[in-house]
């Protein structure tokens, strides 16, 4: 597969119907198996939209030249993955990207799906290794939830890696769904308003984690993945726990959503309208030095 020659940079300054014309013209060959259904041209423009308006909104390619994408085997990575070299391709996206997979030594674990999938579509790419799953197995009491363990294990891999390969960026999958849920877990257990950002500065303050994804329905990834036939890897580790409060809260909006359609959008618009002087945080708003005027 080809995909050497990127195509002509668009117009940043109208990036609507710069980026629908472009994709309306062209394929990248990562697509060149898909059929031309109108459905499915309109959801890959959809993502390819919401991807590029995150990086816009969120300022991800100011002084960045490298970045490394974690690639776990399910639909969301290959999604972003695929998504970011379409926008690479047609001269959107003026970084290197590097693929990773962090095999974490789960039972079962297919080792060859991975570097067979990412050496078919010419990707740049990295296998690592690291028994993460026999600490958190260790770690974890019985009963106990993994994610929390196995996803800081995984996350400070993630960084290693990334300045092992000269990378600027940690760039993940996460979508909407991620981040409502993300916010609403702080809600009601951690006493916070919180979500996972879009665009984050690590602790050690030399690498960036970046969420393009932070605008994409989950449902539309889903329906990307299976169109694009992805080689699905599901997680044997946590994804089968029973009781997770994560999938509390996914159950949840799911029933909001279906009640009154929409909200999740209005929710994610929320998050990014934000008024602190009509909440109770006097860090974020100095109510102390607020009086009214005598009148005279």
């Amino acid at each position: 597969m080809d995909i050497s020659t990127p195509l002509p940079a668009a117009d940043l300054e109208d990036l609507s119907s710069g980026l629908d014309k472009a994709i309306d013209d062209a394929r990248h060959p990562i697509f060149a198996k898909m059929p031309s259904s109108v459905s499915f041209n309109k959801l890959r423009k959809r993502l390819l939209r919401q991807v590029r308006q995150a990086i816009e909104d969120f300022g991800m390619l100011k002084g960045q030249r490298r970045w490394l994408i974690g690639v776990s085997g399910g639909k969301d990575s290959y999604s972003l993955l695929a998504l970011l070299m379409d926008l690479q391709w047609r001269g959107l996206l003026p970084v290197e990207l590097v693929a990773c997979n962090l095999d974490q030594g789960q039972p079962n674990f297919p080792k060859h799906v991975l570097p067979d999938y990412l050496t078919s579509i010419g990707v740049k790419h990295r296998i690592e290794y690291r028994d993460t799953y026999s600490i958190v197995k260790e770690k974890v009491p019985a009963g106990g939830t993994y994610c929390a363990l196995c996803s800081r294990l995984r996350r400070g891999n993630l960084y290693r890696i990334a300045r092992e390969e000269g990378c600027d960026a940690l760039v993940l999958g996460h979508h909407r769904e991620d981040i409502l849920e993300t916010f609403f877990m702080n809600f009601f257990h951690g006493g916070r308003l919180a979500s996972m950002p879009a665009k984050l500065l690590n602790d050690d303050g030399d690498l960036m984690v970046l969420r393009p994804l932070a605008y994409a329905a989950e449902d539309d990834l889903a329906k990307f993945a299976m169109a694009m036939e992805f080689p699905i890897i599901p997680c044997d580790l946590c994804g089968s726990q029973d009781g997770l409060e994560r999938n509390a809260m996914k159950a949840m909006l799911a029933d909001i959503e279906r009640r009154m359609p929409g909200r999740k959008d209005t929710m994610l618009r929320a998050l990014g309208h934000v008024n602190p002087s009509h909440l109770l945080d006097p860090k974020l708003f100095d109510f102390q030095s607020l009086f009214a005027e005598p009148k005279a």
